[in-house]
């Protein structure tokens, strides 16, 4: 059944990730059933899993044209746009999407999020004004995403915090996320004593889940995130280096170049400047899910507003970077 095989290639997208199998797969159900908008959907998302992304698109644009009112479809359309930095289509399609679910929390994050990514921080802010404590981890984090980029770290940290103590985390890795951010966001408020502690707790946290998991690249990611708040150079080299071995951007072209990300911000906040803006420049250029503006990439924008990347500020390369266009 056209039904069994679809069940198939998604467990070979999402499951044993081999993308080349499931594509195979979706395309010998496209010729099975070629009025089919969920298997267009299907090839749609493989493609862009192995960076075809103008394949991707086209898939998606083509499933579109058969459902025309599916949030699900319009919302990932609108997603592989702002990936590739198509930002005036993706929000397009967001508006869309809104239309059909005007409430949908992820949709508002996303388009706040292409806002903070145009340096657009007054029309971000808007849509981001009734996101709390209590609110999902991705609009919370885009949250606080916009009080770092308008430097208002007091707010960050006390909001934050509010959540260390107020919220269920559904998870220890929600709850690690928060303590790093917290950790993060105290550095840069210059509370060395704050970020030891929340550095330590988020270490704490990962612990045993990096042992449960060792191979999980995001595990080490993190785990090299937290050493590097508390000061450990040696451990945060070690993690990041050992995360892109893990998941390299060959095997998986939207997180792997994540990992390197995070190699950057490490070294820099170790105080290298050259090989981090090596890798800003070639991020820029590439279609990533970013640790620091997920699920978006880095853009110029965000580099010339970010405080994060501060110590680079003197770096002539790096002061091209943000002036750039985007592509």
């Amino acid at each position: 059944m056209p039904e069994t095989r679809l069940a198939l290639g998604y467990y070979e997208y999402w499951v044993l990730r081999d993308y080349g199998l499931a594509e195979n797969t979706f395309g010998l159900l496209r010729k099975m059933l070629p009025g089919s908008s969920d298997i267009l959907y299907a090839l749609g998302l493989v493609t862009r899993r192995q960076a075809n992304w103008d394949k991707s698109l086209a898939y998606l644009e083509q499933a579109l044209v058969l459902d025309p009112r599916n949030a699900e479809v319009l919302s990932n359309t609108a997603w592989t746009y702002a990936l590739v930095r198509r930002f005036p289509a993706a929000l397009k399609l967001y508006d869309r999407a809104l239309e059909i679910t005007p409430n949908d929390s992820d949709l508002i994050t996303v388009k706040a999020g292409i806002y903070q990514a145009e340096g657009k921080l007054k029309e971000a802010a808007q849509l981001l004004s009734e996101m709390n404590v209590q609110s999902p981890i991705q609009p919370f984090i885009t949250k606080i995403t916009q009080l770092r980029l308008e430097r208002n770290y007091p707010e960050a940290i006390r909001v934050l915090q509010a959540r260390q103590t107020q919220f269920h985390f559904a998870s220890q890795i929600d709850k690690s996320t928060n303590e790093l951010i917290l950790a993060f966001m105290q550095r840069l408020a210059g509370d060395a004593v704050g970020v030891k502690t929340a550095a330590q707790e988020a270490r704490n946290t990962l612990k045993p889940l990096c042992e449960n998991q060792p191979d999980n690249s995001f595990f080490a990611q993190q785990q090299a995130l937290a050493n590097s708040a508390f000061g450990d150079k040696e451990g945060a080299l070690k993690e990041a280096e050992r995360a892109i071995t893990l998941l390299p951007s060959a095997k998986d072209p939207l997180s792997g170049p994540t990992r390197e990300e995070v190699l950057a911000l490490i070294q820099m906040m170790f105080g290298e400047s050259s090989r981090p803006v090596s890798t800003l420049s070639r991020l820029l250029q590439t279609p990533y899910i970013s640790w620091l503006y997920g699920p978006l990439p880095a853009t110029p924008a965000l580099l010339r507003l970010d405080p994060m990347w501060d110590p680079l500020r003197t770096d002539r390369v790096f002061q091209k970077l943000c002036e750039e266009k985007r592509p």
